[in-house]
């Protein structure tokens, strides 16, 4: 983790060599990421790990390659806040009218497999998790590391740079307050599984 810091040191420093280091230093991590993300949506998902982790890096980097983080944590923190706006994306995407939204889905033969519906759980556990940042932003953060980065309570507590107790007391009460937010807007029982 240090020589991937000293390169997002180079980057924020302007160092054009640096940006061309970071890809491979973070690929299979970020892949990893993903792929643990994209396996806790719903299936016929079009959208592949690798995709995401491009798309991903391309926001992060791609349009200010001078953007200063903060060390290896930040950096992560940041690309798992990426991936999460990349899915709401697509997710809110596939529910506009002009693609289909609006529609009924129904099967036609039993050996075809139906259309995939936009993902609602995803959208209302955004919704309920951009109000829980307005209410603590660290207890967000921490929901989203966990949750759309799929890292451990560990990991994420070393990123967040907390206690793993801390961290535990915050991923207990967050995971509270969303289920119940989530139920309070009528996500009720299809509430996407927050572990």
């Amino acid at each position: 983790m240090s020589e991937l810091t000293r390169v997002l040191q180079a980057i924020a420093q302007g160092d054009p060599r640096a940006t061309k280091e970071l890809l491979p230093r973070v690929y299979e991590e970020l892949r990893s990421l993903a792929a643990t993300r994209l396996a806790a949506e719903p299936t016929g998902q079009t959208l592949q790990a690798t995709a995401l982790v491009h798309e991903a890096y391309l926001r992060l980097v791609g349009s200010e390659p001078q953007q200063g983080w903060g060390g290896a944590g930040h950096f992560f923190a940041a690309a798992a806040t990426a991936m999460r706006r990349i899915l709401i994306d697509r997710a809110r995407h596939k529910k506009r009218e002009i693609h289909g939204g609006n529609r009924q889905r129904h099967e036609l033969e039993s050996d075809i497999v139906p259309a995939v519906e936009p993902n609602e759980d995803l959208l209302a556990l955004h919704a309920a998790l951009e109000k829980l940042a307005e209410h603590d932003a660290a207890k967000a953060q921490l929901v989203e590391l966990r949750y759309f980065a799929g890292l451990t309570g560990e990991e994420a507590a070393n990123v967040l740079g907390i206690s793993a107790a801390t961290a535990d007391r915050h991923w207990a009460y967050a995971r509270a307050w969303l289920r119940r937010e989530m139920e309070k807007g009528g996500a009720g029982e299809k509430s996407p599984v927050i572990p």
